[in-house]
């Protein structure tokens, strides 16, 4: 069972997670203009030096810069995360993504590539099947994710991140994302509200090769609100135990 674990952007917070037993230590990128960020490439070094698996999330999706990024600080794992839907011209869209997947996949081939696949926070507000939005991507992919879609808005401008999907703190459908591991050939991680306390349920109900946490693992506010790039260890402790004690009691589909 891989953990992965986001927003770290600190070689110091790279080595706690490491410590911890984290898998897969994700970082974010948030400005196109400002791509390049010391303390991210010290991060990605600090994973790879490890021989854990370092993952990067662009918030643009300029292929020219995508390109400098990747030959700056090489991570092993490319992850995007753009709003998708297959209404209107939303198919045509999510075509032009997989062909950049495929550029990038040309040029760097060693680099794998996430998609996260949008899912609704339950079946009464459906999204687009993602079994559908995945079968656009899967030739250009290496590993899906599905993540919590709140919809209603233009363009993905409900989610906290217009344009994209993640950090929404809610659960995605259990039932769909299952869906979507028994569907699909490539290996699919679990995010979208998970934390120590339903990990483990999640684990055993959609049954994915991997679980992710953000905001379920983040340091809080005195009010209890997430605080954006800071982990609290001791979530994160609890999160990756919680996880390997659910993993054993099945095979994950990979």
């Amino acid at each position: 069972m891989i953990v992965q674990i986001y927003e770290i952007q600190t070689p110091a917070e790279a080595a706690d997670m490491i410590a911890l037993g984290v898998d897969h230590i994700g970082s974010v990128i948030v400005d196109r203009q400002a791509w390049r960020q010391p303390l991210v490439k010290e991060t990605v070094d600090e994973v790879r030096l490890a021989g854990r698996i370092s993952t990067l999330i662009p918030l643009f999706s300029d292929l020219t810069t995508l390109f400098k990024l990747l030959d700056h600080y090489r991570p092993h794992v490319l992850h995007f995360c753009e709003a998708l839907s297959l209404a209107g011209r939303g198919r045509d869209r999510c075509r032009q993504l997989a062909d950049r997947q495929a550029q990038i996949k040309h040029r760097f081939p060693e680099v794998a590539l996430m998609r996260s696949i949008p899912i609704a926070r339950d079946d009464r507000n459906r999204s687009d099947p993602p079994s559908a939005l995945a079968a656009l991507f899967e030739p250009v992919t290496d590993w899906f994710l599905t993540d919590t879609v709140l919809g209603g808005g233009a363009g993905g401008s409900r989610e906290p991140v217009a344009g994209f999907v993640g950090i929404t703190g809610q659960t995605c459908s259990w039932q769909q994302a299952r869906q979507l591991v028994s569907d699909c050939r490539l290996p699919v991680i679990l995010a979208g509200g998970l934390d120590p306390g339903n990990v483990g349920e999640a684990i055993c109900a959609v049954k994915p090769a991997g679980v992710d946490s953000c905001t379920g693992t983040n340091a809080r506010s005195g009010g209890g609100e997430p605080i954006r790039f800071k982990k609290d260890l001791k979530r994160v402790a609890t999160f990756v135990d919680a996880a390997r004690t659910a993993a054993r009691q099945f095979e994950p589909t990979i």
